[in-house]
């Protein structure tokens, strides 16, 4: 079998291949991952989970919410949802200043927290740091110290550790004047470890944190202050708040914390496992322009196969955290005062948002560009968790949760029925139209159809499961409006062919060459279709952003299927004596077409061949061409005509 000939078995087989992985890797994500073997469903399909956020007044910034304030957070919390790989999630304003986040399905916890993580976010340097949980068992906390500490790896500029790292040395931190509960010894008799909150009573706090004991905590250091990692920062408040800071409480983990940007602040991790005494901020949110989640390189450019986060600051940002690097630089071999976790407590610096700190890691390096690296033991999912959050924390307002409610559908599941009727009555006319037009040809064009809807379904459901894309009514609308792309490209080849048949071409010979002019106008016309959906995506939003993307997806599936799968099959349909000796019901007679030229049908599988009609220089001529040459031979007759008769 000549190259030729195998050709178009090989673009089928391409084809067949990809099918078939695509349904491997459905299959195998189903096994393994719990892919699902339907598209996931957009919120108006649904239904999902609705929280409504709502300004919170702080004594730091009391001031009156704008429209553009509003604005700004809208579009910072649909850049975080977007990044968290939600799909059709709804986020718009109620009245003039709360926002209304709607997302579909059950969205994942992580994706909640960072809806409800919603306040500014600072870069304060740490004060002092130790545990906020113990254990009444001696050997389980060992363990989980020895545990914890071994996950403090330090790596690359900047060294994570105050995400993962609670060490048993970070316990000393809290020095050892912190009190254990009555409850920790009660713990200390169960069979199984409990963890139990390091918290001080009131009246022992009150004790430990009134050094001038004149009965009253003052949050003034206690003279001046040279910079914000001065342990005169550690005010008397500052030691109660931290003495009593239970950071398992309810509380703590659902409360706003509220803090002034030039004075200490006392919170917790955000996992509620250390507690921190933090100076004023250093470098506020505002000034860092990025963070993504990247492989770290080693000095010879080599991956490592460790996971990091890269921080870009500004160019206010970048002097600010220059000066604040070397100053916690100079803390790296410091012996003194509390440690915590592999260095010094005053070493690290804490990235604070909505109240808690979210990560702590040491500063290894003196940073003058403003570009750093958080690195530790981190994964893929956790350090582009980590990046969203740095990424899109700062926002203009502080908000907190007024309500969290499950929603049903907006449409439902009648309006889908509704919607894929439509689409199978729009797929059974065009079925029938190709019928009536190209009689054995429609044949061809209903299975290609089929394919295009095989390949659409499996790619919108693989999206589904790897990118969280979800299928809404505006992008089933488009998945009906490609039917008719579809059958577009399929006309367009068609009548290409049957051209050249009328223009006296043999059928081998008229396939080649109709699908050589055909596949320039489907290129052209995907293209332009392309363009339009692919502008559509990006200035618009909501619902049609949703038709878009399926307009742009089954347009990419229209030229896959035109040149693997119709064209190849059509040049193997025209071997068969019914197709190829143009059959009366084969859609491509070239008597049924009106040929003047070329080949005409004999019978009994019979065809007689013309000799082509050609220009002055020899070049065989279209039978468009041949018509327009007849139109000016006519036009110049009747010219002449009307010329003798002047």
């Amino acid at each position: 079998m000549s190259s030729k000939k195998r050709r178009p078995v090989r673009s089928l087989l391409v084809l067949l291949v990809a099918i078939v992985a695509s349904i491997g890797a459905l299959v195998a994500g189903h096994q393994t991952q719990g892919a699902s073997y339907t598209p996931l469903l957009a919120l108006d399909l649904e239904g999902g989970t609705q929280l409504i956020l709502t300004p919170v007044s702080t004594a730091a910034d009391d001031r009156e919410v704008t429209e553009k304030d509003i604005a700004e957070a809208i579009n910072i919390i649909r850049q975080r949802v977007d990044a968290s790989g939600v799909a059709e999630a709804e986020i718009t304003s109620l009245g003039t200043s709360n926002i209304v986040v709607a997302l579909p399905g059950t969205p994942s916890q992580e994706t909640l927290d960072l809806i409800r993580s919603s306040s500014q976010m600072d870069f304060r340097p740490v004060l002092q740091a130790g545990q906020a949980v113990t254990t009444a068992d001696e050997q389980a906390m060992s363990s989980i110290g020895g545990q914890q500490q071994g996950e403090a790896a330090q790596s690359g500029e900047v060294v994570q550790s105050g995400e993962h790292a609670q060490s048993a040395e970070a316990a000393q931190s809290a020095g050892d004047a912190e009190p254990v509960t009555q409850a920790q010894s009660a713990d200390a008799a169960q069979s199984e470890p409990q963890l139990v909150p390091l918290v001080a009573s009131e009246e022992e706090a009150m004790q430990i944190a009134d050094h001038n004991r004149d009965g009253k905590l003052s949050d003034a250091p206690e003279g001046p202050t040279t910079n914000n990692s001065d342990l005169k920062w550690i005010t008397e408040q500052a030691i109660f708040d931290y003495l009593t800071l239970d950071c398992t409480s309810a509380e703590a983990r659902t409360k706003r914390a509220v803090s002034d940007p030039a004075k200490p602040f006392v919170t917790c991790d955000s996992e509620g496992f250390t507690k921190f005494i933090l100076g004023p901020v250093d470098v506020s949110g505002d000034k860092l322009s990025s963070a993504a989640a990247g492989l770290i390189y080693n000095n010879q450019g080599q991956p490592t196969g460790e996971w990091g986060v890269n921080l870009t600051f500004d160019s206010e940002g970048s002097a600010l955290f220059a000066e604040s690097s070397k100053r916690l630089y100079e803390f790296q071999e410091d012996q003194e005062g509390p440690r915590y976790g592999a260095g010094a407590a005053r070493n690290h610096f804490a990235s604070v948002l909505d109240g808690r700190v979210i990560t702590a890691p040491a500063m290894n390096a003196i940073i003058p560009d403003g570009h750093a690296q958080i690195s530790g033991n981190f994964t893929a999912n956790s350090a582009a968790a980590l990046a969203n959050q740095l990424n899109f924390g700062s926002l203009p307002l502080n908000f907190e949760v007024q309500s969290e409610q499950q929603i049903s559908a907006t449409l439902g599941a009648e309006h889908l029925e509704k919607g894929i009727w439509a689409g199978l009555i729009g797929l059974l006319l065009v079925v029938l139209y190709m019928v009536w037009q190209y009689r054995g040809l429609s044949l061809l064009s209903a299975t290609s159809l089929l394919v295009a809807g095989l390949l659409t379904y499996m790619v919108i459901t693989l999206l589904s499961w790897l990118i969280g894309y979800r299928l809404s009514l505006s992008g089933v609308a488009g998945l009906i409006v490609s039917v008719g792309v579809t059958a577009d490209s399929f006309i367009v080849y068609f009548e290409r062919i049957r051209d050249e048949v009328r223009d006296g071409r043999p059928l081998t010979a008229a396939v080649s060459e109709g699908w050589e002019r055909a596949k320039r106008t489907i290129l052209i016309s995907d293209a332009v279709n392309l363009v339009a959906a692919v502008v559509l995506y990006v200035l618009a939003v909501g619902g049609v952003q949703g038709f878009a993307f399926t307009l742009g997806v089954t347009t990419i599936v229209d030229l896959v299927v035109i040149f693997l799968f119709t064209h190849p099959m059509m040049e193997l349909l025209v071997r068969i004596p019914f197709f190829g000796n143009g059959h009366k019901l084969s859609g491509l007679d070239p008597e049924h077409l009106g040929a003047k030229s070329g080949i005409t049908y004999a019978g009994r599988g019979r065809v007689t061949v013309r000799e082509p009609v050609r220009d002055a220089e020899g070049k065989r001529l279209s039978l468009a061409e041949q018509r327009r040459q007849e139109r000016l031979a006519a036009e110049s007759a009747v010219a002449t005509v009307e010329e003798g008769e002047k």
